[in-house]
């Protein structure tokens, strides 16, 4: 017996295989993990030589087959001996999907009809004498009736001795064929084009006339020493001995600058050469630059890039060239006068991208400024005695609010300073409506207070705008309310409806002066540009409230620019947000796992007040008003200990417009597909077309008679390429009104029917992504943040046998099994995971505290544990040479 069948659970004994009389069972083979399944070499097998069918293409890749076509390839048995050799039979051991393979000895027909008559195949061939030197012609074929890796194993059982050979073929269709690689995929390796300590200094764009700022932002430079410990990858004491209270501030900044020099590292891997450059009007050279639409590099109003000709030594200074204006794939950019007079459009140019490094110094200006801060801010457990708030009733303006959104309210009402309150709102608990209610009920009846009200992203900062205007029972004067925003955010960018609320001058957004600033009674913000408020000399004490949403999304830095700046004592601080979904986006890997990836929001979650529950410190949102309930019921009972209440109406539920559910009660549907793991051209981020296929033809069924619109139907998928991959494809079917993105593009959005395609089909890259923390394993917040966008019907389309490495997709795909609510390919054998605090899901106790969480146990015997690092970046687009 071969290393194969020793491996494959032992089924091949010699006694099993020569009385094998019904088909056996394979489950899962990764053509990609083990080659001794696909590399064999004949002429070491012994005397008996047997060819191996459909080989892998360049010894890498499966042939591929088209759906509902017959392909058929040629296995040869030779007698290289003196001897007659008796064989036994020919059977084929098993197939995956089942009977999909077939053995002949005539060539199969080239038609189902006329050239088929005549023709006989089976699953196993009669026994026979082989003479010496004969050679037995046989045909394995395939008619594979779905997309998919189709798998089968041949066992040729001789009278000395017994072969396998294990067959991949990938069913395909038009659109998994369309979707292949144009090119094979090769690392870039990019080398340093050239360094720009001296360079020519552009023509930078004008700023507003006559305005000074009172607080300047000093420069913030990179010292020397921690430079060289990250060049030779040590990590600064600094950041070693861990956050106390005297060390807060050279804590963060060490973190900060460990990411700051992780982002000089990425954004050369933009670096461009021999690139032209194109006359605009009189004044400006646009260069374009593929994937900036999609923000890779990131580049806005503002910005510089150093370019010089290709052809010119080292020694020659490049000229710097300011960015004017941003236009899809294109910037507009205006060096020194010399370089448009010597500019041709003919010119080649190497071009080196930087980035903007304002924001990472209101970032160190904030961790700086944090000191001063009361050290309940910073560390609620270090306060000598816990706070009473007296709750002030109140009269809700909203008919809507729960109990749980009342308290919370009552509570924020009747605070009065330090540490921050917490509204922990777990997916679709109404968190932001909660916020809304507290802003507009402090607005109506406590006329001297002044909010502030912050987000990480201009999308959030503006969903908790349109909600206060929206807002019927409570109309804000125009005068006091203002939303503030960036200079270098597209005029385009805002809603039409809001223009009325921003500042700007020429189309471009600016910070009113400081008079006009203290007049407005609400300002609405990102956390970032929260900083223009400091810059501007609005003191701190001047707002009462300060409103943080999304707070688990922000890094501590980030959070602390409106904190540090502008909070006394008694200022009121109200966190919102989910410790349990996506955290922070960190590019360190060693920035993130030392600290920097956990956020303030989670890092004040854990100190006794707030992990204990006291109604002084947290409020906890428990009813859900999105999911149906049994989209609900893992997540909850997973990472929120089974307290979540389903309270939509059912009526709100549309899964009875899905007809293909195996179950008609359950609305998460698995289907299980073995597909194949791709990259093309430098991308290194993965696809999978066999997926990508399979989710458009679920979308085509969704979409048929009019049961779903292209606006209730979200997919969501871990990796870049496949995102651009399914948009490319759904665009060129005319159904462009699906929004197809990463798991970080959708928090705290939801869909009617959320489609996950998981992508990964092969087990080697399983370690990888684990390290990095990317794709689906091993990152339990992406996970909950994923199956939680649906209302009313869920569909995870993917490799059950990599998922259920992961102990939460485990717990999904065999609650899916249990279910009846699985499709596809043979699911792998049940396994568990080990867990300290098991969950049992017919036993839980609902007054448990959330497990704690332990180190992991190893791959294959994982802890289920709800504090795995933040993801590093919201797509993965990285590749081994990257780090």
């Amino acid at each position: 017996m071969d290393e194969f069948g020793s491996k494959w659970g032992g089924k091949w004994a010699d006694d099993e295989c020569s009385v094998i009389g019904d088909k056996g069972e394979i489950g899962f083979i990764d053509f990609d993990d083990d080659k001794s399944v696909c590399s064999y070499n004949p002429e070491e097998e012994g005397p008996i030589v047997i060819s191996v069918p459909f080989t892998l293409i360049h010894g890498k890749q499966p042939r591929s087959a088209f759906v509902g076509e017959r392909v058929a390839d040629l296995i040869t048995v030779k007698n290289t001996t003196c001897d007659p050799v008796d064989l036994w039979g020919v059977k084929i051991y098993a197939s995956n999907p089942e009977n999909t393979f077939t053995l002949s000895l005539m060539k199969p027909p080239d038609s189902d009809v006329g050239s088929a008559r005549g023709f006989l195949e089976s699953f196993s061939l009669e026994d026979r004498v082989l003479q010496p030197g004969d050679t037995l012609t046989v045909w394995l074929s395939c008619k594979p009736k779905e997309i998919g890796m189709h798998t089968s194993v041949v066992h040729f059982d001789l009278e000395t001795e017994k072969i396998e050979r294990v067959v991949f073929l990938l069913a395909e269709d038009k659109i998994s064929q369309s979707l292949a690689s144009k090119s094979p995929y090769s690392r870039s390796m990019k080398k340093k084009l050239f360094t720009a300590d001296q360079f020519v200094v552009g023509s930078r764009p004008s700023r507003a006339r006559n305005r000074s700022v009172k607080n300047r932002l000093p420069r913030y430079e990179i010292p020397y020493d921690i430079r060289g410990l990250h060049e030779s990858k040590q990590i600064p004491d600094a950041v070693l001995n861990g956050l106390t209270v005297e060390n807060y501030a050279s804590y963060f900044k060490t973190l900060l600058i460990m990411e700051e020099l992780q982002l000089e590292e990425d954004m050369s891997m933009y670096d461009m050469e021999h690139v032209t450059l194109r006359k605009r009007g009189g004044q400006f050279l646009s260069l374009e630059v593929p994937g900036l639409a999609e923000k890779r590099p990131s580049l806005v109003h503002g910005d510089f890039i150093f370019a010089k000709l290709a052809n010119e030594d080292d020694e020659t200074p490049p000229y710097q060239g300011f960015i004017h204006r941003v236009e899809a794939d294109e910037v507009y950019l205006r060096f020194a006068p010399e370089f448009h007079l010597r500019h041709r459009d003919g010119n080649l140019y190497n071009v080196h991208f930087t980035y903007n490094r304002i924001n990472m110094r209101r970032l160190y200006q904030a961790v700086d400024a944090a000191e001063e801060l009361e050290t309940g801010f910073l560390f609620p457990s270090e306060s000598f005695e816990s706070r009473l708030i007296t709750r002030t009733p109140l009269v809700p303006m909203s008919c809507h609010l729960n109990e749980e959104q009342i308290f919370s309210i009552e509570m924020i009402l009747g605070c009065r300073g330090a540490p921050p309150y917490v509204i922990h709102g777990p997916p679709g608990t109404g968190k932001t409506i909660t916020i809304v209610e507290a802003i507009l009920q402090l607005y109506r009846t406590q006329k001297d207070t002044r909010i502030l009200v912050c987000a990480p992203s201009n999308s959030a900062a503006d969903h908790i705008l349109e909600k206060l205007l929206s807002e019927k029972a409570v109309k804000i004067k125009e005068n006091e309310l203002f939303r503030l925003n960036a200079a270098t955010r597209p005029y385009g960018d805002v809603d039409p409806n809001h223009i009325r609320f921003c500042f700007f001058n020429d189309l471009i957004f600016q910070c009113p002066p400081i008079r006009a600033l203290l007049r407005y009674r609400i300002i609405i913000s990102t956390c970032m540009s929260a900083s223009l408020l400091y810059a501007e000399g609005v003191q701190r004490g001047h707002f009462s409230h300060i409103f943080l949403d999304e707070a688990g999304q922000a890094s501590e830095p980030e959070m602390m620019i409106p904190i540090s700046n502008l909070c006394l004592g008694n200022t009121v601080v109200v966190l919102a947000g989910d410790p349990m979904q996506l955290g922070p986006v960190v590019y360190s890997k060693e920035a993130d796992t030392n600290g920097l990836g956990k956020s303030y929001l989670e890092r004040v979650s854990e100190c006794d007040f707030y992990r204990n529950g006291n109604e002084n410190y947290v409020t906890k949102l428990i009813r859900n008003y999105r999911c149906h309930p049994q989209i609900l019921y893992l997540p909850s009972l997973l990472f929120y200990n089974g307290e979540l209440i389903a309270c939509r109406d059912d009526n709100g539920y549309l899964i009875e417009r899905v007809d293909f559910l195996p179950n008609r009660e359950f609305p998460v549907l698995f289907f299980g597909i073995q597909g194949l793991d791709e990259r093309e051209g430098s991308n290194p981020s993965w696809f999978n077309r066999i997926e990508a296929s399979k989710v458009v033809e679920v979308i085509n069924r969704l979409t048929s008679n009019g049961n779903f619109n292209e606006e209730e139907i979200g997919v969501i998928t871990p990796y870049r390429k496949q995102v651009l991959k399914l948009k490319t494809t759904l665009e060129d079917l005319d159904m462009s009104g699906i929004k197809v993105g990463s798991v970080e593009q959708f928090q705290g959005q939801e869909k009617q029917v959320i489609i996950v395609s998981t992508v990964r089909s092969t087990i080697k890259h399983n370690e990888f992504d684990r390290t990095h923390c990317l794709g689906f394993l091993s990152n339990s917040r992406r996970f909950n943040v994923a199956v939680t966008r649906a209302i009313s019907v869920l569909i995870i389309i993917g490799n059950p046998h990599i998922i259920s490495m992961d102990p939460y997709w485990n717990k999904l795909l065999w609650h899916c099994v249990d279910n009846n609510s699985y499709k596809g390919c043979a699911p792998p054998e049940r396994q568990e995971f080990v867990d300290e605090n098991p969950l049992q899901e017919d036993q839980f106790n609902y007054d448990e505290e959330k497990p704690s969480s332990s180190e992991d146990a190893g791959w294959g015997q994982r802890t289920l544990q709800t504090d795995l690092p933040a993801p590093v970046t919201d797509e993965a687009e990285w590749s081994d040479g990257w780090k």
